[in-house]
């Protein structure tokens, strides 16, 4: 039985874990990760093993979707507990470093007056010591720089807390990510491998390369218990073989979420990957069986969970040519480096575009445009929409772009003339800046000021006057988290009523008015363009 060639099963959920906690892409770099174990985590952890039956009773409330409650219905409060108390145990570095940057906040925020900055080196907290740089703004306004590339290399990255839990999946509901560790289950395999690690990519060439039972079990130094948690995910049936484009023109497909597949006879882009497993489901959708074999360039708009998902990326990677992202490396807390994120993940060509500079690709060129917005009025550089030209097509995709400054796609205009096609995000309702960027602070934030620094997208107003400005042939409202199987990063259920559905509704009735192709996106999508490339 142990020759036998196997596949991995399609519809195997893989959970990327640190310390038990869904790794998103704050849970990679050291100082974002040490700030969300101490003010997130253990936080959360404490409130459950305190009050269990709050959470539970919070989580079925839709009005408390995506709120600090542990999904386990009350129960498992002994295990909660020891997580905690674990974490805490193995994690005392990551400890340190969040008081110390707390420390170094405070005491800037004191003593930094205006004069020189070298007489405060030597007060640093110990931890950050050799780690930080001390700026002014220039109002004279204290802050520091996190030199990144060092705090990889010391005791506070360790890829030992990474693991992979993986389980069979049948429907579309799961456990809010950024509120509920993932506990161990009998019939769930827990492997505790860094993601970087060779073994993650041999993992998912299963998907469609096979390999014996023995070779599964051996390669990746599983247990007597562990290798029987593996038989249930593996099959000998061969998956549907990938039937790639080869037509002359274009063709796009919409994944879901933001997640959009470009591919020519030459050339496959993906943007914001973000994929659904195959099982039932009353709604249709593309899944990892309709990726390419390979995929040149995988595009990156922001440092968002739902946006840069660890999850579909690991399983994509040994598909992936180039990782395109944001430039970013400003050594902000709030706006840790793509780069680094993903090369320490595992990625090994990873390429940074920054406003306006141009990569040539096949038949066409990829274009950084500005993104405003969406961010909660913080100093975050890490974000880029793209304008794709392939052929007579131009393509801009702009994710979350908050049209806060008409002025800026006036100028945009002149550099970048029409576009045929506008990808726009509406979630004009964002949560405050608190839901995500909260453990992060380094000092109170009114309720005021934190209900109106949102993470929002564009309005009706907003939207339109972009579609305007470009002279748009189609525009596709998209970024929306409506999907089902994407509520497990994104918590968020609209209604008619709800102002990012009414402000979408106006704009493609407004469109569908003046002779615009108009469509929110759901579910699965898919556009020919008969186009002449070059």
């Amino acid at each position: 039985m142990n020759t036998e060639a196997v596949y991995f099963r399609q519809n195997v959920q893989v959970e990327p874990l640190v310390d038990q906690w869904y790794a998103w892409s704050h849970l990679i770099p050291p100082a974002t990760t040490a700030r969300n174990l101490t003010e997130r985590h253990l936080k959360i952890m404490d409130s459950y093993v305190n009050a269990p039956m709050v959470h539970a009773a919070a989580v079925k409330n839709p009005k408390m979707l995506g709120g600090p409650f542990i999904d386990y219905g009350g129960q498992r409060v002994a295990e909660i507990a020891e997580l905690r108390d674990r974490t805490k145990k193995s994690r005392q570095n990551l400890l340190e470093l969040s008081s110390a940057l707390e420390g170094l906040g405070a005491m800037l925020k004191t003593e930094a007056k205006g004069l020189s900055m070298h007489p405060l080196y030597p007060r640093i907290p110990e931890a950050l010591k050799g780690y930080v740089e001390l700026t002014y703004d220039l109002n004279s306004n204290p802050s520091f720089r996190l030199i990144e590339p060092l705090l990889y290399r010391s005791k506070y990255y360790d890829a030992t807390a990474q693991s992979l839990m993986l389980s069979l999946i049948t429907g579309d509901d799961r456990p809010f990510v950024l509120s509920t560790p993932r506990l161990g289950e009998p019939d769930t395999l827990h492997m505790q491998v860094p993601f970087a690690d060779a073994r993650v990519d041999r993992l998912f060439e299963l998907k469609d390369t096979p390999r014996t039972r023995h070779q599964v079990i051996d390669d990746l130094h599983l247990s007597q218990a562990q290798a029987s948690q593996m038989e249930p995910l593996l099959t000998p049936e061969r998956p549907p073989r990938y039937v790639p484009y080869d037509g002359s023109g274009i063709r796009w497909r919409y994944f879901g979420h933001a997640c959009i597949l470009i591919e020519t006879n030459e050339l496959s882009i993906m943007f914001d990957p973000v994929l659904s497993y195959t099982y039932d489901s009353s709604v249709s959708r593309y899944t990892y069986l309709d990726i390419p074999d390979r995929l040149d360039y995988v595009i990156i708009t922001h440092n968002h969970q739902d946006h840069i998902l660890f999850e579909t990326l690991l399983q994509l990677r040994n598909r992936i040519g180039t990782v395109i992202v944001p430039k970013g490396g400003s050594g902000a807390l709030q706006d840790p480096s793509l780069k680094l994120t993903l090369l320490n993940a595992g990625f090994k060509s990873v390429v940074e575009l920054g406003e306006l500079e141009l990569l040539p690709i096949p038949s066409g060129e990829l274009l950084g445009i500005p993104f405003l917005g969406e961010h909660s009025d913080l100093a975050i550089s890490t974000k880029l929409a793209y304008l794709l030209r392939l052929g007579s097509e131009s393509l801009l995709l702009a994710a979350d772009s908050c049209n806060i400054d008409p002025e800026m796609y006036r100028n945009l205009y002149k550099e970048i003339g029409e576009v045929s096609a506008l990808f726009l995000g509406m979630e004009c309702d964002g949560a405050p800046l608190s839901w995500l960027y909260g453990p992060l602070l380094l000092s109170r934030l009114d309720r005021n000021s934190d209900e109106s620094r949102r993470l929002s997208g564009s309005n009706f107003d907003q939207a339109i006057d972009i579609v305007d400005r470009f002279k748009c042939k189609q525009v596709y409202v998209y970024a929306m988290g409506q999907e089902p199987w994407l509520n497990y990063v994104m918590s968020i259920k609209y209604t008619d009523q709800s102002r990012p559905i009414v402000e979408s509704n106006r704009l493609i009735e407004a469109c569908r008015s003046r002779g615009i192709v108009a469509e929110r996106l759901y579910g699965e999508k898919e556009i020919l363009l008969d186009c002449v490339l070059q």
